[in-house]
């Protein structure tokens, strides 16, 4: 009984003490949309890179420079066997511009060990002396390794981005 009283008194003070603060400036780290068939709201991560295998329609839709048409294209095309296969589905109806803007958050990850030198260009901010990189260390035994010896060349922040294009 007495649980259930400070219980109560608790959830009453907190109550209280909530509506006579101020209300916090609402901040957006995740895009949103509703979704088509009117069903619950999509959410993605304002940070995330989504697998075009595995990434539903809604999600890809609220990706810059994605169109509902193009996302539902994108799913009706599975499976990507490779970043270039994916990205041939993007050239479809994007330019190169638009394309480069979703692969920055929609990206079929490309194996450090096996991608071509055109797969590892598809790679967001990547540049030729960093290709190089890539390719220098092969075979990489693991995801440390890889951060290791791209983070000679990038810092922390870079390597973790690069990571997110990336597996073995």
């Amino acid at each position: 009984m007495r649980n259930t009283i400070f219980a109560a008194a608790l959830a009453g003070t907190a109550l209280s003490l909530s509506a006579c603060a101020e209300a916090p400036e609402e901040t957006t780290t995740a895009e949103e949309t509703a979704a088509p068939d009117g069903g619950e709201e999509a959410t993605v991560a304002a940070d995330a890179v989504l697998d075009p295998n595995t990434a539903t329609a809604e999600e890809l839709a609220v990706i810059d420079g994605m169109t509902p048409e193009l996302a539902e294209a994108i799913v009706a095309g599975r499976p990507y066997d490779s970043a270039m296969a994916f990205n041939t589905k993007l050239m479809e109806t994007l330019d190169e511009g638009a394309a480069a803007t979703v692969r920055e958050r929609v990206f079929v990850p490309i194996n450090l060990n096996s991608a071509s030198e055109d797969e590892i260009k598809l790679v967001p901010g990547m540049t030729d002396k960093m290709v190089h990189e890539f390719e220098e260390y092969r075979p990489y035994e693991n995801m440390e390794e890889f951060d290791r010896e791209i983070g000679k060349y990038v810092d922390e922040a870079e390597v973790a981005r690069f990571r997110k294009y990336v597996t073995l």
